[in-house]
């Protein structure tokens, strides 16, 4: 409860306020009167801070001119609690008020209802538990949305370039492929193939192409062959011979002897080729024959054929040319089909073949040649020519193995073809740039990117998975506090007497939230919160009803309130705008309402109104307090409600009856021009139909005869006498029947005969 209002320091009209400890203490009911702009909604902000723990409503206020900041200290349940350098040293949260920014938070902002207030109003109908399911759903909302802005910034952040015509979710969908890099190329292949077709079709496959090889054991057989059979005597004469007679010499016999005519050519025998003589009886002869016989010619056309094969197979010209030109088709070849299908690089160095292949050749004939000089002389490949052959036959694999390996990609080449033939270039376009946005979507710098998208997604749908769960928590709520609430508003708009109902009242979901909906019902007739045109709240409902709608929310949603016992509420001016029958209804429901919470505050600049509360309050738990005006700022001071709760009439009454109790009070002039007002009053209540407001007391008078005449008497006789003698002797003191009634001579005796008298015609039964 708050019990004092300790300071009140540079904040609308309060200069530097201290009220009076001892006669300014607030109770369970407390009402502060004051006159318009004095600074009754300054406090209502000053506790809406308090309960809100809100500065800003202390802070907008501070006083004009003012140089220094605000500061306020209030006692509360035992505590104090200090404002300072904008802050509260300690918040009371159990404050409820009811003032203009409820209206307009809850209800409409003057004549429109906005969403914000359907917002409010939805969060006032639901109370602490409904607020704090709607509390975890609209954080649920929040956070989606906060997934939203992120999942934007992401998504931006992935090139669009890279994912073509893929949305960003179908672009992060795409799943890792550990060969991608080798389907690209084979697709590409495929493709470049597909748009080559006619090429494709035209072009040949790749063909063998060789080396011929050097048999060198072949060679070696013939360079080591000779004729064993050969005399050995024979042998070393003819050797002899021929090494006196030198360089080629055995070839040069050898032929020699083919030319020897046989004995059938004339008696003397054999005749030199030479000299034409006879050769009967040389012995050198017949040593020739032996060594150069058939044998020996068959020996050297082997070597002579060995050479030839050499030479025929390695020929140097058309040989060689034409394994460069099956090279150069190999190779062209190859860099056709390389565009389509896997084709290893072609690497030939025919140069460096050619020396090789010479380098083999040339030795192995030159030997060739000198053991076709000297036949029956063994001899033997050297080292070099040897490794000669073997440099050689190295290039010759090589070529082999390449050879054969384009003659595999034949069948390969086969397919491609195929696959040319029946290609669809748009399908085959479309898989390679699926295939290229694949591996794009897995690179390095894009695929943290991608993570992050769908990590964020997740966590949205989990966000979105507690969004729903708290939204059909809050639906089951609602279900039953929406319909309970109509009913306790509109039973409360039957107790203010207004001239409408609400019907409708219900939840509604939307992206900010939830908003409650309602439409007026006037005369059975369904008038919405908004509309273009036609009949809608703003063109209905009159200032009054509004506040009195307003009023009847802050009531019903009072009594939603599981924790109503620990309730502070203050309520500012609630009269605004209400009509007088209203008031009444008004009053009541403050009184109810102190008995059911810790405490009411109640601000208003009607005294009446605070005076109807006052008196029917209970003594021991009621307290007044008013703001003054003080120079130029204003003070809160003690208010006597009582004596501001007499009438006009009361007070002449009270006056006269002191005046007949204790005598001269030297008031006589005064109680005898209250005479004819206190008759005026009583025959105002007494007679209404006859006495009606502007009628002049000499005019029912002569009524009242008039009745008694036509036997239907408004006074009886004697009344009607002494009703004349009263207004004679009040009208002497009255300026509308005697122009000199502030100088007409009172008579002390005759003043008391007549007030008495006066007093009691009132009190006629």
């Amino acid at each position: 409860m708050v019990e004092r209002i300790q300071l009140v320091r540079n904040i609308g009209q309060f200069d530097n306020v201290a009220p009076n400890q001892q006669t300014t203490g607030l109770t369970k009911l407390s009402l502060v009167y004051a006159e318009n702009g004095r600074g009754k909604t300054t406090l209502a902000n000053i506790l809406r801070s308090l309960g809100t723990n809100n500065p800003m409503p202390i802070t907008e206020r501070q006083r004009l001119g003012s140089q220094n900041a605000p500061h306020v200290v209030i006692n509360a349940n035992g505590q104090s609690h200090t404002f300072q350098n904008g802050t509260w040293s300690a918040p009371l949260s159990d404050i409820a008020i009811f003032d203009d920014n409820f209206v307009a938070q809850n209800v409409c902002s003057g004549i429109e209802i906005e969403a914000g207030h359907k917002q409010n109003l939805h969060e006032l109908i639901l109370g602490a538990q409904g607020v704090a399911l709607n509390a975890a759903l609209k954080t649920h909302v929040d956070h989606v949305e906060e997934h939203n802005r992120a999942l934007k910034l992401m998504e931006s952040a992935i090139p669009a370039n890279e994912r073509g015509t893929l949305t960003v979710d179908q672009f992060c969908a795409l799943p890792a492929n550990a060969n991608i890099q080798t389907e690209i190329e084979t697709a590409d292949r495929n493709l470049a193939a597909a748009r080559a077709a006619d090429a494709i079709k035209q072009q040949a496959i790749f063909k063998s192409f060789e080396l011929p090889a050097f048999d060198a054991a072949a060679i070696e057989a013939t360079l080591q062959s000779d004729l064993p059979g050969l005399q050995a005597d024979a042998t070393a004469q003819v050797q002899q011979h021929l090494t006196k007679l030198g360089k080629g010499a055995e070839a040069w016999i050898g032929e020699g002897m083919q030319k020897i005519p046989t004995a059938s050519a004339g008696e003397d025998g054999e005749i030199c080729p030479f000299c034409a003589q006879g050769l009967v009886g040389s012995s050198i002869i017949a040593h020739y024959q032996t060594y150069f016989s058939d044998e020996y010619s068959k020996l050297k056309q082997a070597i002579t054929d060995q050479g030839k094969a050499i030479k025929t197979a390695h020929d140097d010209g058309e040989i060689q040319s034409a394994f460069e030109r099956a090279v150069r088709l190999a190779i062209q070849n190859g860099d056709f089909w390389c565009k389509f299908m896997k084709v290893s690089p072609i690497t030939i160095d025919t140069a460096e073949i050619a020396r090789a292949w010479k380098a083999a050749r040339e030795p192995i004939l030159a030997i060739l040649r000198s053991k076709l000089a000297s036949p029956l002389e063994k001899m033997t490949l050297t080292q070099e020519i040897k490794d000669a052959v073997a440099t050689y036959d190295t290039h010759r694999n090589n070529i082999a193995t390449i050879s054969n390996g384009l003659l595999a990609c034949n069948t390969q080449i086969a397919v491609v073809k195929e696959k040319a033939a029946a290609a669809n270039v748009a399908t085959m376009t479309a898989d390679l740039t699926k295939l290229k946005t694949t591996r794009a979507r897995h690179s390095t710098t894009i695929a943290p990117l991608c993570q992050a998208y769908i990590d964020e997604k997740n966590a949205k749908k989990t966000t979105e998975t507690q969004r729903d769960n708290a939204r059909k928590a809050l639906d089951q709520y609602r279900a039953n506090i929406f319909a309970q609430y109509e009913t306790a508003i509109n039973n409360y708009l039957g107790k203010f007497n207004a001239g409408f109902r609400l019907a409708g009242v219900s939840a509604q979901n939307n992206r900010g939230g939830s908003s409650c909906i309602y439409s007026v019902l006037i005369n059975n007739v369904s008038v919405p919160l908004t509309a273009d045109s036609g009949p809608s709240f703003k063109n209905t409902m009159s200032a009054g009803d509004r506040n009195t709608l307003a009023l009847a929310f802050f009531f019903a949603s009072l009594d939603q309130d599981a924790l109503l016992v620990q309730k502070i509420v203050v309520i500012d001016d609630p009269m605004t705008s209400l009509d007088e029958h209203r008031s009444l209804a008004t009053v009541q429901e403050v009184r109810d309402l102190t008995a059911r919470v810790k405490q009411v505050i109640v601000f208003s600049h009607s005294k009446p109104f605070l005076c109807q509360i006052w008196e029917g309050a209970d003594k021991t738990a009621r307290s007044a307090l008013k703001i003054i005006r003080s120079g130029q700022s204003s003070s809160i001071d003690t208010w006597d409600v009582h004596q501001d709760c007499i009438t006009e009439h009361d007070k002449r009454h009270t006056v006269i009856q002191h005046y007949i109790s204790a005598g001269n009070t030297g008031k006589e002039r005064e109680i005898a021009t209250a005479l004819r007002y206190v008759l005026e009053a009583f025959l105002r209540v007494a007679y209404p139909a006859h006495f009606p407001p502007g009628k002049l007391l000499g005019n029912f008078h002569n009524e009242c005869e008039q009745a008694l005449t036509a036997n239907n008497a408004i006074l009886n006789q004697t009344d009607t006498a002494e009703l004349r003698k009263l207004m004679d002797y009040a009208n002497k003191f009255h300026h509308d029947t005697n122009p000199a009634y502030a100088t007409a001579t009172i008579n002390d005796q005759e003043l008391l005969d007549h007030a008495a008298r006066t007093l009691k015609f009132a009190r006629r039964a």
